[in-house]
């Protein structure tokens, strides 16, 4: 039996022609793009093109890019480099329940350095309560962070929207984790200061991210060193990562919109048949992206159920992939207000290759795991 993947917001694998390119910068450019000798400069010539390229879908300026191992640093660096460059401008910072741990985990720390941190309001339908963020926003509020679409529940949020409102507050940044919109939607960066976003959500190599920090902004940088392809981040220029970078997007970005339309075509198939279980409950909402589709089994346990359809070969997950294990889905309980829903939840997440033959398989195991362990 072939396996049936449904893990695509954890992680995608690597497409066939990004890994060709990545090989291929590996053997032909082994000169490091700081170097002044001939190959240095070859390899500082394939940089600044594969830069260029990626600014020019992005719609950013080469200079905002900022080459990170991931999301994960990605997102560090954005939170860690606005508060404590600008801390003296204040110390308040505003968030969602929504947040990927690698957000979370570096606001908690911040609080132990003196910052406060706020949770804007999750309204039934996913989305930010905007007049809820408007009370929240202070003289010294100093960054808002909040996803663009969220990894467990895929919820879209109102960034132009969030955005508009912080005009507003000249002292206050907005960073915005895209890394589960990238691929996905048509991104739009006019409206944000930061962005993170990993390659590996959009079949690219594991190792390599972005940081789009507008150009206007100052941070404190989270590695310290010697000259990179940034003031920003320092590290020998991963050109092969960042070539195989540029190749994925050149895949995904431009046909998002087709890609999208494929996969609600799938998405909504998967959820008008899990709608027939009365044990189940539908967590995304209509603001959700087709690509995720979140739920809970209410007296199923999501680890026993996980098991029994990996039995079968078919790769589902329970929450976000860097979530911690056996705790309760903080996205999930932050719009159903439900501990056991919370406590329950799972997640299959769909991708342009993802086939419908794969769809009806995954259906029919889903039903025959559902009936053995329905007590």
């Amino acid at each position: 039996m072939e396996m049936i993947y449904l893990d695509y917001s954890a992680t995608t694998p690597v497409d066939e022609e990004v890994l060709n390119t990545f090989n291929k910068v590996c053997l032909e450019y082994p000169g490091n793009s700081n170097s002044l000798h001939s190959l240095g400069v070859k390899s500082k010539e394939l940089e600044d093109y594969a830069t260029e390229k990626i600014s020019k879908m992005l719609k950013v300026k080469p200079s905002e890019i900022i080459y990170t191992s991931g999301a994960s640093e990605s997102n560090n660096t954005a939170i860690k480099g606005i508060c404590l460059k600008y801390q003296n401008r204040g110390k308040h910072i505003i968030t969602t329940a929504l947040e990927h741990s690698s957000i979370i985990a570096p606001l908690n720390y911040l609080t132990s350095l003196g910052f406060e941190v706020d949770f804007v309001k999750i309204k039934e339908n996913g989305q930010v309560d905007l007049d809820d963020l408007r009370k929240l926003l202070r003289d010294d509020t100093i960054l808002v962070s909040i996803c663009m679409i969220d990894s467990e529940l895929g919820i879209k949020q109102p960034i132009k929207e969030i955005g508009e409102i912080l005009k507003e507050y000249p002292k206050c940044y907005f960073h915005v984790d895209a890394t589960q919109a990238f691929g996905k939607i048509p991104v739009d960066l006019s409206m944000v200061d930061m962005a993170s976003m990993s390659a590996h959500k959009i079949f690219g190599m594991k190792g390599i991210g972005l940081l789009i920090k507008k150009e206007n902004i100052q941070i404190e940088p989270l590695i310290h060193g010697g000259k990179s392809t940034t003031a920003f981040r320092s590290g020998t220029p991963p050109l092969p990562l960042i070539v195989s970078l540029m190749k994925a997007m050149e895949k995904t970005i431009p046909n998002v919109m087709e890609h999208y339309e494929y996969i609600d075509k799938l998405s909504k198939k998967v959820k008008d048949k899990l709608k027939t279980y009365p044990l189940l409950h539908i967590n995304s909402t209509e603001n959700s992206i087709p690509n995720t589709i979140n739920f809970s089994l209410r007296k199923i346990k999501s680890e026993t159920f996980i098991h029994a359809l990996d039995k079968h070969q078919v790769y589902i997950s329970t929450k976000s992939a860097c979530s911690s294990a056996n705790s309760m889905s903080n996205s999930v309980y932050a719009i159903t207000n439900d501990e056991e829903l919370a406590s329950h939840s799972l997640r299959v997440s769909i991708s342009y290759k993802t086939t419908e033959e794969e769809i009806d398989k995954f259906l029919d195991i889903f039903d025959e795991c559902y009936h053995s362990l329905d007590m």
